[in-house]
């Protein structure tokens, strides 16, 4: 939609312009900065969870060896310099001078590869990585090396992924945590501090600037650049669900800002003249319906392909977002309009229909199992996802049980691999920022690796093959071709389905400036 295009530009030029570093008055210290973030905070171990409320607070404690800016491209962040080997199977990374921990205790190599080795066991792309990677090890305190079995074209990318899992550096006691069990100690080295004996799930999380953080001296851009505070505390309010109850609380000055305000609040918001709709992303986000391919009836991929015909986007998109020019179908399972997007492969979602999916189910094999939609309450920006998914399965002929549940809860449940009917789940619904589903290695709904997969744990040896293809291969035109096999293998298979894309701008109190362009919410920058 064209005016979903000048709509993202005109409000990306917008937040660029927040975004310019001005001159702060000596006032602006020791202020607090409240914020209404998208949902609760109920998980804290940002590796564990591909949750974005846990990516966030992973931001503000912690930092990241490269980063990703507001134009994609990939900048040294905790990395000073680097250095390639001949045959690109060794690389050297020396860190720059004064990162510490929150402890005090400088960050150093082993960090760094303990930080990875947790990271590359749970994250799609750190996953594929190591699949390239012989051994680490770190030559000097300030040092760390990479020794590949084989080159690979996509090293620096994976290590600056600015989104879910973000490979986040730990001390090493805390990376040695096992990648299934989640951590209990949050000592970083980023930009805040995490007041842990002010934190009440449901309630409030709170944040500290760290003084002892050193910056880098560009100026900031999506996940790299200076990472300068300019206030002495953060407070998330977890506890303000009421999309009507959070338009109040920012009108009178109560919060600063609302992260993603419910769509029905925009028309409201805008016309209040001391607030500001600012879209820190425009590139925007992919919904998605996810199948768990453990258990029946969706461990057949031919009763997925009669649910794929059965979920055309357009009622999803208009039921959940509605706002003229906030969303748009896409067909693709990538970011439309970026390198890898394509239509291949998709037309049994595209062009399916109603009868289509009925005639499907009827010669599938289905054996009328209900089927458990996890429907979550308090997330504002995708609970009627869940609704839409019922109504359309149910008129194809699925038998449907709608379960309601806090999205922290939903979070939780995801993991397990029980059965539907001793806890588990067959659908849920969420929603992806673009650069993580832009390419096949990102994509984590692509990992078809098993039990080694994103929660859903698909199984086919097809896609990974053509996904070890793509990591290997350089030349753009082949690596576009291998995306499309990849795509049109997915959908056959049914791995998941795309239910189009959409912005969500923030809301923001006039005199809050510096919101940064990216993928999240970041806090850094910010003036008051």
């Amino acid at each position: 939609m064209k005016r979903f295009a000048r709509l993202a530009v005109a409000l990306a030029g917008s937040a660029a312009a927040l975004a310019l570093l001005a001159p702060i008055p000596a006032q602006a210290q020791g202020t607090v900065l409240k914020v209404i973030p998208h949902s609760n905070l109920a998980i804290l171990d940002p590796i564990w969870t591909t949750a974005y409320m846990v990516r966030n607070h992973g931001y503000m404690i912690y930092d990241t060896l490269f980063g990703t800016d507001e134009k994609s491209q990939v900048k040294p962040q905790m990395v000073d310099t680097w250095t390639v080997s001949p045959d690109h199977r060794l690389w050297t990374f020396t860190l720059r001078k004064g990162l510490a921990f929150h402890d005090g205790k400088p960050v150093t190599g082993e960090d760094v590869i303990a930080s990875l080795e947790r990271w590359g066991k749970r994250d799609s792309m750190g996953q594929k990585l190591f699949t390239f990677i012989e051994k680490m090890d770190s030559p000097a305190p300030d040092k760390f090396r990479v020794f590949l079995r084989e080159a690979n074209g996509f090293m620096i990318e994976a290590l600056g992924k600015p989104s879910s899992n973000v490979p986040f550096i730990m001390p090493k006691r805390v990376a040695e945590t096992p990648a299934d069990k989640q951590i209990d100690d949050y000592t970083g080295s980023g930009p805040y501090i995490f007041k842990r004996d002010e934190y009440k799930p449901g309630d409030k999380a709170v944040y500290l600037k760290n003084d002892k953080y050193v910056p880098r001296a560009e100026a900031p851009s999506g996940t790299t650049g200076g990472k300068r505070v300019y206030v002495d505390r953060v407070e998330w309010n977890l506890a303000l669900r009421d999309a009507q109850q959070q338009v109040n609380a920012l009108t009178q000055g109560e919060v600063d800002i609302i992260e993603q305000p419910a769509f029905e609040s925009y028309a409201a918001l805008k016309a209040n003249p001391n607030v500001e709709i600012v879209n820190n992303n425009p590139l925007g986000f992919q919904y998605m319906l996810r199948f768990n391919h453990l258990h029946p009836p969706f461990d057949n991929p031919k009763v997925k392909q009669a649910a794929l015909a059965a979920l055309a986007q357009e009622p999803f998109l208009k039921a959940q977002v509605g706002v003229d020019g906030f969303y748009k179908p896409c067909p693709s399972m990538f970011t439309c309009n970026t390198p890898y997007a394509s239509t291949k492969g998709s037309e049994i979602q595209s062009k399916g229909t109603l009868r289509k999916a009925q005639e499907l189910l009827k010669a599938s094999g289905y054996k009328g199992e209900t089927i458990v939609i996890m429907k979550p309450t308090d997330l504002a920006s995708i609970t009627k996802l869940p609704d839409v998914a019922a109504q359309l399965l149910r008129q194809a002929g699925f038998k449907v049980d709608l379960q309601s549940m806090d999205w922290s809860t939903l979070v939780s449940r995801r993991a397990k691999k029980d059965p539907p009917a001793a806890g588990g789940w067959n659908i849920f619904a969420t929603a992806w920022v673009s650069p993580d589903i832009w390419n096949p290695l990102s994509n984590a709904a692509l990992n078809a690796g098993g039990d080694k997969a994103w929660f859903g744990w698909p199984n086919n040896p097809e896609i990974e093959k053509l996904r070890d293809q793509f990591a290997r291969e350089i030349d753009p035109a082949k690596k576009k071709a291998l995306a499309e096999a990849i795509q049109t293998e997915a959908f056959a298979y049914g791995t998941h389905a795309p239910l189009g894309e959409y912005i969500q701008p923030a809301a923001v109190r006039k005199g809050v400036k510096g919101l940064v362009t990216g993928p999240g919410n970041f806090y850094w920058n910010i003036q008051k």
